[in-house]
């Protein structure tokens, strides 16, 4: 069990540096099972997420090599068709790339169900769907998604997405690369790290185009090759670090980044009284006085984020006045509510909505991070508190921030991470 203990209330101040995306990394890393050959990758986030799947991916037989901290080489000519340990994956949601990456390898895939952090139904229909438009026979048995190619293999085809899904749109890519003849995917989802992962494919030889649009075309070829790519820099982390120096108070440089990325959550801070400056690769957010009220609607890239929506809603639980958080991409996101009103916070939800009505000080207490980006808005929100927070399974944010300790230490944060072990115990008769 992993806690963090912080001592709150005092202002940030200094600067940060962002890893590489991790919701590129984990889309990536099972994209080198379509490579004949080596890859090198730079700027791999060291979390928890990508450990798994390394772990997968070896498990499968892939050759690995840790250059340095942020910078694998990994070998996937050998790697076997074999099925993916299921204790594995059903710890991690990014497990379901596995599907596409596999069936394009090899024309088949037999992968469980995926884990990862729980707020609402997230189906993998429309995965399934694209599949299916490249002549998949896709099936749900026991727990397991098996996709099969048809005798000649997969071959190009049209897809519509129902609905903007960044999932589905990244492992279509992977099945299609090596498809025979061309796929087009409409309604595709737009995020960086869908531009990112189609890049990699490209610097191995893929023939992508339109990523980053409504429409992305996929010419198969024959093999990919090996090379290098180095992952763009995590917009969310970069963003939950903005809404940080937000909600706590003080001045912090957060640097590599691109800040076109942060377009929206650098209007919305600024919006809610924040000085937001952007350089090249760096941004600058100090905040001084007390917040201001806003609304916000998460949707689809180049919207805000999702991901963003706990961390925005503990500067709006300080901010003065009455705030709206509307969740237009997920079900049950607001699970963390109940959390910051431990801390005092005034929120109400109704259905897809949370009603926030700020408050001049949040206090210390138990808390606990329901899953990933909840648990980064309770960190933001026990700096921001008096007293001390003890937040209970902190593992969920370890899957998504590097080094969390190390680089809010570096910000003047008084913050410790404590590991406990619960041991078995049984009765003996004597």
């Amino acid at each position: 069990m992993v806690k963090y203990m912080i001592e709150g209330g005092s202002p940030l101040s200094g600067r940060v540096s962002i890893s590489g995306a991790k919701n590129a990394a984990v889309a990536m890393l099972p994209a080198t099972l379509l490579v004949n050959g080596v890859c090198r990758i730079e700027n791999v986030p060291d979390i928890s997420d990508v450990r798994l799947l390394l772990e997968i991916l070896s498990d499968m037989g892939a050759s690995i090599r840790r250059l340095s901290r942020n910078t694998l080489e990994l070998d996937c000519s050998r790697v076997r068709n074999a099925t993916a340990p299921i204790d594995l994956v059903r710890r991690i949601r990014a497990s379901y790339y596995l599907i596409g990456a596999e069936l394009g390898r090899f024309g088949h895939a037999c992968v469980a169900m995926p884990g990862g952090c729980n707020f609402g139904v997230r189906p993998i229909d429309q995965h399934i769907k694209g599949f299916e438009a490249l002549g998949a026979q896709v099936e749900q048995s026991g727990g397991y998604v098996v996709a099969d190619a048809p005798e000649g293999g997969l071959m190009g085809g049209h897809v519509y997405l129902d609905i903007v899904s960044v999932g589905a749109t990244m492992n279509i890519l992977l099945a299609s690369v090596l498809a025979n003849g061309t796929t087009v995917i409409e309604n595709c989802a737009k995020e960086p790290h869908i531009v990112d992962l189609a890049n990699f494919l490209n610097a191995m030889g893929a023939k992508i185009s339109g990523a980053g649009t409504d429409i992305i075309k996929v010419r198969g070829v024959r093999e990919l090759r090996g090379g290098a790519y180095s992952i763009i820099p995590d917009q969310i982390e970069a963003g939950t670090y903005m809404a940080a120096a937000a909600a706590v108070g003080g001045s912090v440089l957060i640097e590599g980044v691109i800040p076109k990325h942060l377009d929206c959550i650098t209007a919305k801070l600024r919006e809610m009284g924040a000085r937001v400056t952007e350089y090249d690769d760096a941004i600058r957010v100090e905040s001084v006085r007390r917040l201001r009220r806003a609304n916000v609607k998460t949707m689809p890239y180049p919207g805000f984020p999702t991901d963003m929506q706990p961390q925005i809603a503990v500067c709006m639980a300080l901010a003065e006045g009455t705030s709206l958080v509307t969740e237009g991409i997920y079900d049950n996101r607001f699970r963390y509510t109940g959390e910051l009103n431990r801390m005092g916070a005034c929120i109400q939800v109704e259905s897809k909505t949370a009603v926030i009505d700020g408050v001049r000080e949040l206090h210390g207490c138990e808390v606990r991070a329901c899953d990933l980006r909840a648990g980064a808005a309770m960190v933001i929100a026990a700096l921001a508190a008096g007293g001390t927070t003890i937040i209970e399974d902190a593992h969920y944010i370890e899957r998504g921030y590097e080094d969390i300790i190390g680089k809010l230490a570096g910000l003047g944060a008084h913050i410790r991470r404590v590991e406990t072990y619960e041991v078995a115990t049984a009765d003996v008769a004597g």
